[in-house]
């Protein structure tokens, strides 16, 4: 276990603990090596960061741009305006008496399928992001409707409170995993780091580029615990978006939900296309595979993720007799 888990940044100290005095002594002395050399590490951190800051300033002026001081992850790299996403056929649809048909059969499949899944303790997660509006709200309602209230939470995320932000940014995920057998919804997720906290610089570059290999590895491990992971990014066009957020801000009972947050956003969509693309691409893996929902349309959408996640779902815990 040592020699395969100590590494340069938390390495493993031997302490010979024959003498209480000695080890006493020894370990506060390595407590006090490890955080002045961290403390000095940071400050070293500090200074070159401010130093890249002052070179990117320059270099705005010098160019009569305005590029945000430190923001080099907000340049929209050279994907030629193909992305994942614009592959997606946005104009699929389906009619309302095949929604109402196929939707019922759905939701009747996934409650079946979990009371499997409930019965071999096998846990499920589902993820839900995607672009305002997009419709994550009525899938995730639909969801879990179709499970026993006693059985599945539906965790909305927020910016992380000063007590998140104290420890790591997957602490507060981790404190809302399902129990055996039950079922967890996170309307938003851990996906924040690579994608809002990338675009509004709210984390570093290096922060967001090491997050795609600490949520992998975050992942496999809840696999390997046997809970089923579903990801689902709902997508939309920048018109539709559009068209729906006015209609909120014209609808009092929906305008609660359109923030100004909402409304800057829509200005860095390209900069959000990019980012989603890269998340898509470094994080969908075997064990945890993104699904991308053509949300133009919300009954499609609906319907779309429900069979989706039925699918997945049998596929760990076995068909269901109809």
């Amino acid at each position: 276990m040592i020699i395969r888990t100590s590494t340069g940044r938390a390495p493993w100290h031997l302490i010979e603990g024959s003498d209480a005095r000695y080890r006493a002594v020894k370990v506060a002395t390595l407590l006090e090596d490890a955080i002045s050399r961290r403390l000095e590490e940071r400050g070293r951190e500090l200074e070159l960061r401010d130093e890249l800051a002052r070179i990117e300033t320059a270099d705005a002026e010098t160019d009569g741009s305005s590029a945000v001081i430190g923001s080099s992850a907000l340049q929209v790299p050279a994907h030629q305006g193909v992305t994942i996403l614009s592959r997606l056929d946005l104009s699929v649809k389906i009619a309302k008496s095949m929604y109402k048909k196929r939707l019922k059969a759905a939701r009747a499949t996934l409650g079946a399928l979990h009371h499997r899944a409930k019965d071999q303790g096998r846990s499920l997660v589902c993820v839900f992001e995607g672009m305002g509006a997009a419709g994550k709200g009525g899938s995730i309602r639909r969801i879990a409707s179709a499970l026993s209230s006693k059985h599945v939470s539906v965790i909305p995320i927020a910016a992380p409170t000063d007590e998140e932000r104290a420890h790591h940014y997957l602490w507060r995920f981790w404190r809302h995993l399902p129990r055996a057998g039950r079922a967890t919804i996170f309307d938003r997720s851990w996906y924040g780091r690579v994608l809002v906290e990338r675009v509004e610089g709210f984390a570093t570059t290096a922060e967001w580029r090491r997050a795609y290999n600490e949520i992998n590895h975050f992942e496999r491990q809840l696999a390997q615990h046997g809970i089923v992971i579903a990801k689902f990014w709902v997508q939309i066009s920048s018109e539709e978006q559009l068209r729906r957020f006015e209609d909120r801000a014209q609808t009092p009972y929906k305008s609660w939900k359109l923030t100004d947050e909402d409304w800057r956003n829509r200005e860095k969509w390209p900069l959000y296309e990019n980012a989603i693309h890269d998340m898509v691409e470094r994080t969908s893996t075997r064990f945890a595979p993104w699904h991308l929902i053509e949300g133009e349309d919300k009954k499609w959408g609906r319907v779309k993720v429900l069979e989706t996640l039925c699918a997945q779902l049998e596929a760990a815990v076995g068909a269901v007799e109809s």
